[in-house]
């Protein structure tokens, strides 16, 4: 059994899109939409970790809790770690489920589906991938590719995470999406590593805890959400939500 609370870093600076958080989405500010579906999976608490008070007050707004942070914070980890020695100093919660701020069209089941291989002691984190099924995709470098050994139907404990197209030769690739769940103790030591060289050539930061040798497995899901990086992402989400194609 575990505890997880949910945890999801907003910052406001993005160089493609400049106040990403309070992106307007079908009258609602993303971070609104992205808490929502985070409420909706019923997994524990939620909570946005945010760099700047107007997403705490958007986030409250909607009626949601919210966490002011350092804006100097140079990843995502590091705006959860410090969210959550303030919304639990007494270490109650021992799984850290981290959603990333702009994942408005996440479903419900895949953040489910990554507290599944912490039911196992020897897993420290666990992430998400869905099958390419667009070819230009599979040589996309902002297409992260997971690769791994199938240990069970639908989840592989990972080898290692890369832009390029890989693995080699015919056969599937997978699509990583970039949402968490850490055991506590295991976010607090990915917290305390440095950088490490792969993923400072890579610009992925879950190669640190490869390297380090944490166990890091992947639970296979349908479909990738759309993160919103561009205003052409952003326009996509609104489609999507208005035509309600979430589950």
């Amino acid at each position: 059994m575990v505890n997880p609370v949910v945890l999801i870093p907003a910052r406001m600076a993005s160089s493609r899109l400049p106040g990403k958080p309070l992106a307007d989405i079908c009258g609602e500010p993303m971070i609104a939409h992205v808490w929502r579906r985070a409420i909706e999976a019923d997994v524990g608490p939620v909570f946005v970790a945010a760099d700047d008070s107007r997403i705490v007050e958007a986030v409250e707004a909607a009626g949601g809790k919210a966490v002011l942070t350092r804006p100097d914070h140079q990843s995502g980890s590091d705006r959860i770690f410090e969210a959550l020695g303030a919304v639990d100093p007494a270490g109650e919660y021992d799984v850290v489920v981290n959603i990333q701020g702009d994942l408005p069209t996440i479903e419900r089941a895949a953040v489910r589906a990554s507290l599944v291989p912490l039911a196992d002691p020897a897993v420290d984190i666990a992430t998400l991938a869905t099958p390419i099924t667009r070819p230009e995709e599979k040589d996309d470098p902002n297409v992260v590719k997971a690769i791994g050994a199938f240990i069970a139907p639908g989840r592989l404990r990972a080898l290692y995470f890369t832009r390029a197209r890989a693995p080699w030769g015919e056969g599937e690739l997978l699509h990583h999406i970039g949402l968490y769940a850490y055991r506590r103790d295991a976010l607090r030591r990915f917290v305390n590593t440095p950088p490490s060289p792969l993923e400072r050539r890579e610009k992925l930061e879950q190669l640190r805890a490869l390297e380090a040798g944490m166990r890091i497995d992947v639970m296979i899901v349908e479909a990738a959400p759309l993160g919103v990086d561009t205003a052409e992402d952003l326009e996509r989400a609104r489609e999507m939500l208005i035509g309600g194609l979430l589950r």
